[in-house]
């Protein structure tokens, strides 16, 4: 699912996240890490999205690769926190952690008040999850303990 989209804008506003975020990420972990933890957030996403979608009964489908930048945007706030970012929407620089922050605060509140408005809200808070659980093992945090 993750390699089909809704048309131009959504895979061009993914490809744009990917570029943005997932460069640094992969200069800094290399190619190998990367593809871990891309693929990590995928399926946490679409996990979030089937128990989302099983538990409302929603009768659409889930296309997209969002789920995937959401976990990257999480790590490049968790490795970055103080890099100031320049999004386009809002077009305020801010901080990565509080971009972060705000992103996830949104999809939250979007996902209550739209459960099945077209948009899986869930599923980006799944690969967000995702991406948060393996850097932890990677820290050998909880709950995974040290390595």
């Amino acid at each position: 699912y993750a390699f089909l989209h809704g048309g131009i804008g959504h895979l061009f506003f993914n490809m744009l996240g990917l570029w943005m975020f997932g460069a640094e990420l992969e200069r800094l972990w290399g190619t190998r890490r990367f593809v871990q933890f891309y693929s990590a957030s995928v399926l946490a996403a679409a996990l979030a999205q089937l128990v989302v979608a099983l538990v409302l009964g929603s009768p659409y489908s889930t296309v997209g690769a969002s789920g995937g930048l959401f976990g990257l945007l999480l790590a490049f706030g968790m490795l970055f926190p103080n890099r100031t970012i320049m999004p386009l929407f809002p077009p305020i620089p801010m901080k990565a952690r509080t971009f972060v922050f705000v992103f996830g605060a949104l999809e939250l509140v979007l996902g209550f008040l739209s459960p099945t408005g077209g948009v899986a809200h869930f599923a980006h808070l799944g690969g967000m999850a995702g991406g948060w659980l393996v850097i932890r093992y990677w820290r050998g945090q909880p709950p995974f303990g040290r390595r």
